[in-house]
This record gives structure tokens, C-alpha cells and sequence, in this order.
């Protein structure tokens, strides 16, 4: 467990990849669209 595991923050931080441990950040329109979406469905 560490900077070699695939699974860990750390080890996706090192390998500079991301997934559910370290999710890529999201542009604010991208965010802005969703939140606009979800309103109308809801």
C-alpha cells in the first residue's frame, strides 16, 4: 500500500492517473450543466 498501488490516492497521484480514489476535477459549466439537469428531473 503506497506509491505503488494502483488502487490508493497516493499511488494514482505518483502515476498521474485518475478514478474512484482520485476523480478528475470538473469544469464549472460541466458542473452547471448537470446541476441544471438534475433540476428538471427532479
Amino acid at each position: 500500500m503506497g506509491k505503488g498501488d494502483f488502487k490508493t490516492k497516493r499511488g494514482k497521484i505518483r502515476r498521474g492517473s485518475h478514478g474512484n480514489s482520485r476523480p478528475k476535477l470538473q469544469k464549472e459549466s460541466t458542473l452547471q450543466k448537470k446541476q441544471a439537469e438534475n433540476k428538471k428531473n427532479a
